[in-house]
């Protein structure tokens, strides 16, 4: 397991994400061989060891499906992560990723309008957590949109705690300019290209004209 996830994380770092997909199926069955792991949790000899290497597996696997921008796979590496950072807590060490993984769950439910299981998994965090950057940075974006404060929203992707938020902070600006644009159908009779490109956080009118075009002709 620990040679197969060396080429895996060569893989990564070239970005060679199609190995890197075939060789993390490999590894998650070869993870199963091992009753350390969840759901058994069995007290083995290399029990830490196991449970270490396993959660780091499931972390680049949930990176990896945001490189490859498959929000199925995110859900699916997320759920099987989930239980390292809960049930195996008390059995290893933190993971220095574990708010930065937790953060993207939380930009994924905002982004995918799931804003009772966004608030469930906030809820779970313990309240020290939600002073971390990372939880911060998901959790800011919601309760703007909440507000209508769509601009703040729009600019949050400027200070994204690591380049893994961007994808989802893409797709939320996109969410958010689709309401900002549907509403001012609906309330202006006509808007000069200037104020909708200043409403809409455009920085050119090419990029507002193609919006439009693609989105809203």
């Amino acid at each position: 397991v620990s040679q197969q996830f060396e080429r895996f994380k060569a893989a990564f770092t070239r970005k060679d994400f199609d190995t890197c997909t075939n060789l993390l199926s490999q590894l998650k069955v070869l993870l199963t061989k091992f009753t350390s792991l969840a759901p058994l949790f069995e007290n083995t000899p290399n029990a830490a060891h196991e449970l270490t290497i396993a959660r780091d597996i499931y972390e680049h696997a949930v990176v990896l499906s945001v490189k490859t921008e498959d929000q199925d796979s995110f859900e699916r590496d997320f759920f099987q992560l989930k239980p390292y950072y809960v049930d195996a807590r008390s059995r290893i060490p933190p993971s220095p990723q574990e708010n930065l993984i937790l953060g993207l769950n939380l930009l994924r439910l905002l982004v995918q309008n799931r804003i009772a299981e966004f608030h469930t998994e906030l809820e779970l965090l313990p309240s020290a957590t939600l002073e971390n950057p990372c939880i911060k940075h998901a959790v800011e974006p919601e309760q703007s949109f909440m507000e209508g404060a769509y601009n703040r929203v729009l600019t949050a992707r400027q200070t994204a705690p690591d380049e893994t938020y961007v994808y989802f902070m893409d797709l939320l600006a996109k969410t958010i300019r689709d309401e900002v644009a549907g509403c001012s159908e609906k309330a202006y009779d006509h808007l000069s290209i200037s104020e909708a490109r200043k409403m809409l956080l455009f920085s050119s009118d090419q990029q507002l004209l193609t919006y439009v075009s693609e989105e809203h002709p």
